[in-house]
């Protein structure tokens, strides 16, 4: 009786006063919790030793390159103001990290060279093995303090930039009364200046994810100097032209396809060599007899020596494939065909206004080779869906060429930096799958760019589908016409130049795609099914169309930032290439054709050899900053690229190899960076050359490497910390 009467006194209690109750009881539990807690709990879930726990850890650096101060005392005790101090710390570590994601850095700066040292210089012969690259046995300790990043940032930039002029200068005034081995150092000594350190900065916190590397973690040597190579050849169903990511891997099987419908590499990285073809492989042709004839056994091919016998462009004479001037796909001849076109459309000027082209599917390398002769830079971007392997034919010829599916996804290139498209006879059915293949080539062509497609049939259907999906995005027809000599018929589309007329359409399809999505994202992206808004800013890139062609490559438009950086990088690949890689390496340049910067920034590089007979491919990574668009926009060509990936080429495609600072900003990246290496060896011909530039500590095990490749390691050279690499590829295979 007496429980259940106070039952009832506590629930009228309660009734009355009852959120009092509730906030009380509350209270007092909690406080009751915290009381059995403290007591009851072991030390080791107190925030202090917690933190304690740390001490293993190695201290994150800054932004200004400097250690913070995570310090941990002996005793595993720390104070109150040791725990604010540390909260300072972190704020600062944290708003000096924000300020560099926030800065735009678009260069990389030289570097005050200091005395050189060569190392040593062999004969063409040498077979040694092992390396012997050594660095000096002082370094200026300016140059440590330098390249570590001591100083504040902005301060080093503007004294590298002094540097520079007093670089140039002093190469300028050299001794004169040196004997010639010595000159040649001296021009060595120019070409290690770039302040490398900076542009890892760069890479690491402004990379095209946007990822920053605040508590990188320090590995250990790129290149293990204890390994020993035993190289074999690779066994796939392609042989002597294996691409390793489009070409089915194993030789096994009963597939009935060579190749990949998409980009898919080897699960395990590529360490095999590929094999040269049955009956060898000789010297190219060089420039520019190659234009007229080439080695069929360089190229040779069962279903290309079919398709030969079915051509009039081509024709197998005795050892070589010729390539008549009169005789091409089109009637005629090429030349009609271009000024066919410029008379269709007057504003169409080849090598001034129009220079950078992309021609789709590579059936007549002959338009490449006349485009050419109009001061028009061609790249052929050959489809592998089919086994003619005719990229590889232009590439023989001395002609720009990638090869690549194009199904699924965006193909490797930013937006907007092709002047020009041309799909002559392609086979690419481009309204079908919602119009997604056109939508690419949408997004790669310039504002107000042309898109130039010639057929010699077209079935009713195919036409109208095409015009309609034309009319959809908005590309106005310029010229629809047959030419009478070559009866083919061409037409001439331009996209539009602004957002406007994409508001003025009745049915919004394709939509216009989010703000968000990046059109420059193209690295393993599919393909979209919408339009990206255009340029409308007067200092974004594509707004203005560029200068006319050469003034285009010394031009730098208002919308790329640091222009005086830009201009200073120019200037200094200028004197590198002209005082040391033109006449300080031993190179024959008239033998050097086809050209890859397998770490291009803003073609520099490239721009320095625009007056020898040679093209350069320029290999952004997709993990660098995106300066591929500056490059389109000097009228230079270009690609994004994963170097931890097989390249999309042929074997034996160039015959000059350029890899400034490449490997030691894989360092992070590949699991195993000898890949690397091994690509290099697949890609490059034969008696081709191979320029590294990087640390002498990565140096050292890679001529150890390259040597058990029995590349001839023709001249080491070192200064402080950084040294170049020269060396050419032997016809060897094990």
């Amino acid at each position: 009786m007496a429980i259940a009467r106070f039952g009832r006194v506590a629930k009228r209690s309660y009734k009355s006063y009852g959120f009092c109750v509730k906030l009380t009881s509350v209270v007092i539990l909690g406080l009751c919790f915290v009381f059995i807690w403290s007591v009851f709990s072991p030390s080791s879930f107190s925030v202090t030793t917690q933190r304690e726990t740390f001490d293993d850890i190695a201290e994150p650096i800054s932004a200004n390159g400097k250690a913070s101060n995570f310090g941990v005392n002996s005793n595993k005790k720390e104070s109150k103001n040791s725990h604010q101090e540390r909260n300072k710390e972190d704020k600062k570590m944290h708003s000096s990290e924000e300020k560099e994601k926030t800065r735009v850095n678009n260069g990389s700066i030289p570097l005050k060279s200091g005395n050189g040292h060569k190392i040593h210089k062999e004969p063409t012969k040498d077979k040694k093995r092992g390396g012997n690259l050594k660095p000096p046995q002082k370094v200026d300790k300016d140059q440590i303090q330098g390249t570590e990043g001591s100083e504040d940032e902005d301060l080093q930039e503007e004294k590298q930039e002094e540097d520079l002029n007093s670089t140039e200068e002093e190469s300028m005034d050299g001794e004169g009364n040196g004997n010639e081995e010595a000159e040649r150092d001296s021009d060595l000594t120019n070409a290690i200046e770039l302040d490398q350190d900076s542009v890892e900065k760069l890479e690491d916190d402004n990379g095209r994810y946007g990822t920053s590397k605040k508590n990188k973690k320090k590995l250990g040597p790129l290149f293990d100097p204890k390994a020993h190579y035993t190289w074999k050849l690779c066994s796939s169903r392609s042989k002597h032209n294996y691409i390793p990511c489009i070409d089915i891997e194993t030789a096994s099987g009963r597939l009935q396809s060579y190749r990949h419908h998409e980009r898919s590499c080897p699960r395990t990285p590529l360490m095999c060599l590929v094999p040269l073809p049955l009956d060898g492989y000789e010297t190219p042709v060089r420039w520019p007899e190659s234009k007229e004839k080439i080695l069929y056994k360089n190229v040779a091919h069962p279903k290309l020596a079919a398709f030969i016998k079915s051509q009039n462009w081509v024709v197998e004479a005795g050892d070589y494939l010729t390539f008549p001037q009169n005789e091409t796909v089109v009637k005629g001849g090429i030349q009609h065909y271009l000024e066919f076109i410029e008379e269709m459309v007057p504003d169409i000027e080849w090598g001034k206004n129009i220079h950078v082209v992309l021609d789709i599917g590579c059936r007549d390398s002959s338009l490449v080779a006349s485009l050419f002769e109009n001061n028009v830079l061609t790249l052929t971007f050959g489809l592998k869906d089919d086994l003619v392997d005719l990229a590889q034919v232009a590439l023989e010829r001395g002609f720009p060429a990638v090869v690549s599916p194009f199904a699924l996804r965006r193909i490797p290139f930013p937006s907007g930096v092709f002047d020009a498209i041309h799909c002559g006879e392609c086979g690419v059915s481009w309204h079908s799958k919602g119009g997604r293949l056109l939508l690419e080539m949408n997004r790669i062509l310039r504002p107000g760019g042309y898109f130039i497609l010639s057929s010699r049939h077209d079935s009713i259907e195919s036409e109208e589908a095409m015009s309609k999906l034309t009319a959809s995005i908005c590309w106005n027809i310029l010229a629809d016409k047959s030419d009478e000599v070559s009866d083919i018929g061409v037409k001439i589309y331009q996209k539009p130049e602004s957002n406007d007329i994409y508001k003025l359409r009745r049915k919004k399809v394709p939509p216009l795609c989010k703000p968000n999505e990046n059109p420059d994202a193209a690295w393993y992206v599919p393909l979209k099914t919408c339009l990206h808004s255009l340029p409308s800013a007067i200092e974004q890139r594509g707004t203005e169309w560029p200068e006319e062609w050469p003034k285009r490559l010394e031009t730098f438009p208002d919308w790329m930032n640091n222009r005086e950086k830009l201009i200073a990088e120019n200037e200094h690949w200028k004197s590198i290439v002209n005082n040391s890689y033109l006449t300080g390496l031993g190179i024959n340049w008239s033998n050097i054709r086809n050209v890859m910067d397998m770490k291009a920034i803003h073609g520099g590089f490239a721009a320095a050899l625009s007056q020898q007979n040679v093209w350069v491919m320029n290999v952004v990574s997709v993990h660098a900053p995106d300066t591929l668009p500056i490059i389109f926009e000097r009228g230079l060509i270009g690609i994004y690229h994963d170097w931890c990936e097989s390249f999309g080429t042929y074997p034996r495609s160039y015959d000059l190899l350029h890899a400034d600072h490449l490997f030691s900003r894989l360092k992070n990246r590949c699991k195993q960076p000898v890949v690397i290496v091994v690509e290099m060896d697949r890609i490059l011909r034969p008696g081709g050359w191979a320029i590294i530039r990087d640390k002498v500590e990565i140096l050292e095990p890679l001529e150890g490497i390259l040597r058990s490749l029995h590349w001839d390691i023709r001249l080491t050279f070192a200064q402080g910390k950084e040294g170049i690499l020269c060396a050419q590829k032997t016809n060897w295979r094990p």
